[in-house]
C-alpha cells in the first residue's frame, strides 16, 4: 500500500469499493496531513461481509483445529517478516513513537497469532459417567463474530480479538477505530497469503454507524469492543435486540500505589511506563499515584528528572519518547483537562502545554505532565484523561489507600510497588480490579488473561479464558438404559 492511495473494503478475501462509493480520510498525527482516503462502509457492505463470512465459515470451522493452527501460525510468520513495514505504518497512522511500534505492536500481535496457533488444537470437552448413561460437552463455535477496534493499539487488537475467534473456528468481521484504519487492511492481506479461506475475515472501515450496524445485524453471533465506557454502553443496548454475546474492554483510573519501602527507581518506572507510554493513551494507564508520604519527596525528584529526559517529537525518529497525540480534537480535550487541572487548584510540577516540534508544526503533541496538590474530588483525579498527565496524591496508610484507590466507577487495573510481598498480595485482594501488577506496570503477555470489572468492561481477552467468549457449549447426554416413564 502507497501513501495517499485510496484504501477500500476488505470482503470475501479481496478489496472492493464500498456500496455508497463514500470516503472519509485518515491523518497522520504528526503533521495533519491525510495519509488517504478510505472507504467508508454502509449496513449493505456489513450485509456483504456477513454473507462472506457465512459462506467462509463453514470450509474454516470444519478444519481441524491443527489445520487452523498452522494458518495463523503462518500468519505469525509473515507479520514478523514484515515487521520493519508495518511498524512504521503503525508509527505513520497513529502517532507511536518507532521506538515502541515494532514490539508493542507487531511483536505482540504476532505473539497473540502464535499463542492461539498452538492454542486451536487443545480445544475440548469433559465426560462424566452420570445415573442412566453418561454426557459430554462440546465448546464449538458461535458462528460470525464481530470486533471493533480502538485507535491506539490498532494492529494488536485486530489481533486479539480475531486469533482466538479464528482458533475457535469462528469468522471475524472486525472494524478498525476510523482514526487508524490502515494496519487491520495489512493484516487481512497476510491472513490470505497464510491460507486464511476467503471470507473467514473480513474488514469494513467506518464510523459509529458502521458500528452499530454490526452491533444490531442478527446473523452476528458476538461482538467485542475495546472503546471507551460510552460506546460500550451505546454496543451493549445494540446487540440486546439479538442477544448477542458481548465482551468489552473500556476505559480506566487506575491506582499505581508507591508503599514507603518500594524499590523507587523501579517505582518511577512503573510510572513514567503507566502515564507517558503511547502519549498516555493506554486504557490501563495508572494515572492516579499514590505514594506514602514518607517517600513522596524523593519519588517527585527521582520522577521529574526522568520525565524532564523524555524527548518529545517525530514519532519516525527513533530517538522519540512522546510523539503526538491521535488527533487535534482529542489534543484539545487533554488541553482542556489541563487547565482544569490547573484551574481547581491543582500544582503543575512539569508540563501543561502544547509543544511545537520543528518541521511538525502542525502536530498535535502535548507536553509530559505532572499535577501534585491534588484531592480525590478534582476532576483530572476523577475522569479518565487518555494523554500524558499524571496525578500525585500522597497517602499515609494502607487501609487509607485501598478505600480511595477504589473510589471509582472503573475498575480496569492497578499496581503495587513494595519490598514486602505479603502486603502486595493483601492489596492485590483488595483492589477492585481485572488486573494487578506488583512491582511492575502495563505488562500483558497473551498467555495472562486481560479485562476489567465494574465499568471498565465485561469478559477477558488473551489467554486460554478468551475461548469461552468465543465458544458455546453443547451438552450430550447419551442413555444406557431404556426409558422410566411413568406413562
Amino acid at each position: 500500500m502507497t501513501q495517499h492511495s485510496d484504501r477500500q473494503l476488505w470482503i470475501n478475501g479481496a478489496y472492493r469499493p464500498a456500496r455508497s462509493g463514500e470516503f472519509f480520510d485518515t491523518h497522520n498525527p504528526a503533521t495533519g496531513e491525510i495519509i488517504c482516503r478510505v472507504a467508508l462502509a454502509g449496513a449493505d457492505d456489513v450485509d456483504d461481509a456477513v454473507d462472506a463470512a457465512k459462506a467462509g465459515l463453514e470450509q474454516w470451522r470444519s478444519q481441524s483445529g491443527a489445520a487452523r493452527g498452522r494458518v495463523l501460525h503462518r500468519a505469525a510468520a509473515l507479520l514478523r517478516e514484515h515487521r520493519d513495514e508495518l511498524a512504521r505504518l503503525e508509527s505513520l497512522d497513529a502517532g507511536k513513537p518507532l521506538a515502541e511500534t515494532p514490539e508493542a505492536d507487531v511483536d505482540s500481535a504476532a505473539d497473540c497469532l502464535e499463542y492461539f496457533a498452538g492454542q486451536a488444537s487443545s480445544l475440548q470437552g469433559e465426560y462424566q459417567q452420570v445415573e442412566g448413561g453418561f454426557f459430554y460437552t462440546r465448546p464449538e463455535p458461535l458462528g460470525i463474530c464481530a470486533g471493533i477496534g480502538a485507535w491506539n493499539y490498532p494492529l494488536q487488537i485486530a489481533a486479539w480479538k480475531s486469533a482466538p475467534a479464528l482458533a475457535a473456528g469462528n469468522a471475524m468481521i472486525f472494524k478498525p477505530a476510523e482514526l487508524t484504519p490502515l494496519s487491520a487492511l495489512r493484516l487481512a492481506e497476510l491472513f490470505k497469503e497464510a491460507g486464511l479461506p476467503d471470507g473467514v475475515f473480513n474488514v469494513v472501515q467506518g464510523l459509529a454507524e458502521t458500528g452499530q450496524a454490526l452491533s444490531r445485524h442478527p446473523d452476528i453471533a458476538k461482538i467485542s469492543l475495546t472503546g471507551e465506557v460510552g460506546t460500550g454502553k451505546a454496543v451493549m443496548r445494540d446487540a440486546a435486540g439479538t442477544l448477542k454475546a458481548v465482551t468489552l474492554e473500556l476505559g480506566g483510573k487506575s491506582p499505581l500505589i508507591v508503599f514507603e519501602d518500594a524499590d523507587l527507581d523501579n517505582a518511577v518506572s512503573g510510572a513514567l511506563l503507566g502515564n507517558f507510554y503511547t502519549q498516555g493513551q493506554i486504557c490501563t494507564n495508572g494515572t492516579r499515584v499514590f505514594v506514602h508520604r514518607s517517600v513522596k519527596d524523593a519519588f517527585v525528584e527521582k520522577l521529574l528528572a526522568r520525565t524532564r529526559a523524555l524527548k518529545v517529537g517525530d514519532p519516525l525518529d527513533v530517538d522519540t519518547h512522546v510523539g503526538p497525540l491521535i488527533s487535534e480534537a482529542h489534543m484539545r480535550t487533554v488541553l482542556e483537562y489541563i487547565e482544569t487541572g490547573k484551574r481547581e487548584g491543582g500544582q503543575l510540577l512539569i508540563g501543561g502545554g502544547r509543544v511545537t516540534v520543528p518541521g511538525l508544526e502542525n502536530g498535535h503533541f502535548v507536553e509530559p505532565t505532572i499535577f501534585d496538590g491534588l484531592d480525590d474530588s478534582m476532576t483530572i483525579v476523577r475522569e479518565e484523561i487518555f494523554g500524558p498527565v499524571m496525578s500525585l496524591l500522597t497517602f499515609d496508610d494502607e487501609d487509607e489507600v485501598i478505600r480511595r484507590a477504589n473510589d471509582t466507577v472503573f475498575g480496569l487495573a492497578g499496581g503495587v510497588f513494595t519490598a514486602d510481598l505479603s502486603r502486595g498480595h493483601r492489596m492485590a485482594d483488595a483492589l477492585q480490579a481485572g488486573i494487578v501488577w506488583i512491582n511492575h506496570y502495563n505488562v500483558t503477555p497473551i498467555e495472562m488473561p486481560f479485562g476489567g470489572i465494574k465499568q471498565s468492561g465485561i469478559g477477558k481477552e488473551n489467554s486460554r479464558r478468551a475461548f469461552d467468549h468465543y465458544t458455546r457449549l453443547k451438552t450430550v447426554f447419551v442413555a444406557q438404559a431404556p426409558v422410566d416413564s411413568p406413562y
